[in-house]
């Protein structure tokens, strides 16, 4: 086995547990920081997936504010994800593996967003309904600033070209 498929089924596994294992773990090694990060940025899409199916009242003021957050995280955003495609890349001897790793990591993490979609769902209606009508001042807020919140990650991420 490639040492690179090895390290994508790392960061597989970190993104599949939400960045939680990874937070467990001190910053410094660059696939787990990479996981917790990418994580970090999954579960913001999931709450806002979550708040657009259970309150639909909410959902103009939540794009404009969702798509206010992405603009400033925009270049982070796009960094995180062609961190991870290179680390699928890697993982890949040609293109044909690579379109299949493509899918099943990115079908991976998208299957675990859904399960924290999911188990944001099964919050009480009133505290969901509480967080969703939050969300515009939660994505404003220093917990929802990525580069802040993760900044050791990033540290250790940015190392590496």
């Amino acid at each position: 086995m490639k040492k690179t498929s090895l390290t994508l089924a790392a960061v597989t596994v970190a993104l599949a547990s939400g960045g939680t294992a990874a937070a467990a773990d001190a910053p410094g090694n660059y696939v787990t920081d990479l996981a917790r990060v990418y994580g970090g940025y999954q579960r913001i899409l999931a709450l806002k997936e979550a708040c657009d199916t259970a309150v639909p009242a909410a959902r103009a003021a939540n794009n404009k504010a969702f798509a206010a957050w992405e603009a400033q995280h925009r270049t982070l955003l796009q960094d995180l994800r062609q961190r991870v495609d290179a680390m699928i890349r890697g993982a890949s001897k040609d293109k044909e593996e690579y379109a299949r790793n493509l899918g099943k990591y990115e079908g991976e993490i998208i299957l675990q967003r859904k399960e924290y979609r999911d188990m944001l769902l099964a919050l009480g209606a009133e505290e969901l309904r509480g967080q969703c009508q939050r969300v515009p001042d939660t994505l404003q807020g220093a917990d929802a600033n990525l580069a802040r919140v993760y900044a050791a990650e990033l540290e250790t991420i940015r190392k590496r070209k």
